[in-house]
């Protein structure tokens, strides 16, 4: 199986066409969203481009191929407008018939974490790979909103490999495996 796994696109249609266009070009079985789809949030500026009518119907297009977690910045009235669910606080996908935890990262002490996990999730901004506590933290970064300098990023899981690829470039910045 082969993933997109991206996060934070808060409502920025310039950066959801592109994402959208990436995951199609890259033949991924399918898209992950870990949350923050729609509202650019209190904190945040407003992202380029920000018209979350567009980045409904980018997304809706390709619904039966998104798995996606609730975000922080997601809300009842999103999942009203959206195909797709939205309003699981968490979810799983198994690797070599081992739970792989997708959340937003906004509660991550909520997750019965134990030795040997991976959580992958979003909500800071900031791509990471690192293992804390024994436990695999994953995060892509984001779409449309990056901090601490970092791109404008997704990932794509293939074949134990995590490859953190730079949306504007198309490169590849970093390559984890697991």
């Amino acid at each position: 199986m082969k993933y997109f796994i991206a996060s934070d696109i808060h409502g920025s249609y310039k950066f959801c066409k592109m994402m959208v266009e990436k995951f199609k070009e890259s033949n991924a079985d399918k898209l992950i969203l870990l949350g923050d789809i729609l509202y650019h949030g209190p904190r945040n500026s407003l992202p380029q481009e920000y018209n979350p009518k567009k980045v409904i119907e980018l997304l809706n297009n390709i619904s039966e191929k998104i798995i996606c977690v609730r975000g922080n910045c997601d809300a009842e009235v999103d999942q009203m407008v959206l195909d797709f669910p939205i309003m699981c606080e968490n979810s799983s996908i198994l690797i070599d018939n081992k739970p792989v935890y997708l959340t937003h990262g906004h509660h991550l002490e909520n997750l019965n974490l134990t030795c040997g996990d991976i959580v992958i999730y979003g909500h800071t901004h900031i791509p990471k790979f690192e293992k804390e506590n024994s436990i695999l933290h994953i995060n892509p970064g984001s779409v449309s909103i990056p901090k601490e300098n970092s791109p404008h990023s997704y990932i794509i899981f293939e074949n134990n490999d995590f490859s953190f690829f730079n949306l504007e470039t198309d490169e590849i910045y970093k390559k984890e495996s697991i």
